[in-house]
C-alpha cells in the first residue's frame, strides 16, 4: 500500500446517456479505462478507474447512463447504476450543461430520477456540469444558478472532461469530501477490469464509431480465446461478435469483410497499448436471437 494514503473511497459517476461519463473518467486517469462513442447507453456495466495521488486514493465507478428504454438489458444497465451508488461514499451525477444550455425544458427531466433518488441521502454529491467547452462563458452562471435551484444541496462544479478544464480542481474537491482511510488498491493500478473484458470493449468500441446508427442495440462482443505465443512474442486473442440477426452479421461484416477488418485493425492499434506487446486479434460473428432477453447471456457478458 502507499505511504501518506490518509483518504480513500469509491466516488460514483452517474447520470443521463451521452453526458460525458466515460470521457469524465479517462480524463481523470489520463489513461482510456471506459469505452467512448457518440451513441447513447454505450457503456453497460459498473466501469471502475483508480487515481491514486501522494494523499488519496479514488475509486470511481462509471455506470451506464440512467434512461427510458425498456427490455431486460436496460434493467440489468440501471441494477448496475443503483448497486455502484449503494458503494459509494461520494456520488458525482454527471450532466451535459450544453444541452440545457440550449434546451433548457430537458434540465429537469434528465435530473428529476437522480435527486429524486438522493433526495434524503447525507452523503456528498458533486454535480459536474460538463461540456462547457461547448456554449459561451456568459451562459454559465444562469446555467448554474438554475442547475443549483433544481438540486440545493448538490454541489455544482463547471468541467470539460474532453480539455480536461477544471479536472484538477475536482479531483480536490473530491478528496475532501472522501472518508479517511488507506489505500485498499496498489498505486499503479488503473483499473479492476480484467484485460478480456477491456480487449471486448475496444472491439466493441470500434464497432459503434464504425457503423453509428447502423449498429444494432445490445450488440455483445466476448473473448473466447487469450493464448501467449512465446516464439512469436505476441498474444493471440480471438474474440466473436454476437448479433441478433443474419443482416446485422452482413451489416457488421460488410462488403468482402473489409467491414470487420477495419473493425480488426483498428481496435488492434488500442489492445497493442493495452498489453504493451505484439498482438494477433482474430474476429468473427455469430447470430444469437433475443439474447438482449436471455438472463443467462447476461450473466457471461458481465450486465448482471
Amino acid at each position: 500500500m502507499r505511504q501518506g494514503i490518509r483518504r480513500c473511497g469509491r466516488v460514483a459517476i452517474m447520470g443521463p446517456p451521452n453526458a460525458g461519463k466515460s470521457t469524465l473518467l479517462n480524463s481523470l486517469l489520463g489513461q482510456k479505462v471506459a469505452i467512448v462513442t457518440p451513441r447513447a447507453q454505450t457503456t453497460r456495466n459498473q466501469i471502475t478507474g483508480i487515481l491514486t495521488n501522494p494523499s488519496a486514493q479514488i475509486i470511481f465507478m462509471d455506470t451506464p447512463g440512467l434512461s427510458q428504454v425498456r427490455g431486460r438489458l436496460s434493467k440489468t444497465m440501471a441494477q448496475a447504476v443503483w448497486q455502484s451508488l449503494a458503494q459509494a461514499d461520494v456520488i458525482l451525477p454527471v450532466l451535459d450543461a450544453h444541452l440545457y444550455v440550449r434546451r433548457p425544458e430537458f434540465l429537469e427531466r434528465d435530473l428529476a430520477p437522480v435527486a429524486g433518488a438522493l433526495s434524503n441521502d447525507d452523503r456528498p454529491v458533486i454535480a459536474v456540469a460538463n461540456k462547457i467547452d461547448l456554449f459561451a462563458k456568459s451562459r454559465m452562471l444562469p446555467l448554474l444558478a438554475r442547475l443549483q435551484d433544481v438540486w440545493p444541496r448538490a454541489e455544482i462544479f463547471p468541467v470539460s472532461a474532453l480539455n480536461r478544464d477544471g479536472l484538477p480542481e475536482l479531483v480536490r474537491l473530491v478528496e475532501d469530501r472522501l472518508p479517511e482511510g488507506s489505500a485498499q488498491y496498489p498505486g499503479d493500478q488503473l483499473s479492476t477490469a480484467p484485460l478480456r473484458f477491456m480487449v471486448a470493449e475496444i472491439v466493441r468500441e470500434k464497432l459503434f464509431l464504425r457503423l453509428r446508427e447502423e449498429v444494432p442495440y445490445g450488440v455483445a462482443v466476448e473473448v473466447e480465446r487469450w493464448e501467449e505465443d512465446p516464439g512469436r512474442e505476441q498474444t493471440m486473442i480471438y474474440a466473436v461478435i454476437y448479433v441478433a440477426r443474419s443482416v446485422h452479421k452482413a451489416m457488421v461484416i460488410g462488403k468482402g469483410g473489409a467491414g470487420i477488418k477495419q473493425t480488426g485493425t483498428e481496435a488492434r492499434r488500442d489492445v497493442i497499448e493495452l498489453v504493451g506487446g505484439k498482438v494477433h486479434l482474430e474476429l468473427w460473428v455469430k447470430v444469437r436471437e433475443n439474447r438482449t432477453e436471455d438472463p443467462a447471456f447476461l450473466r457471461e457478458q458481465a450486465f448482471v
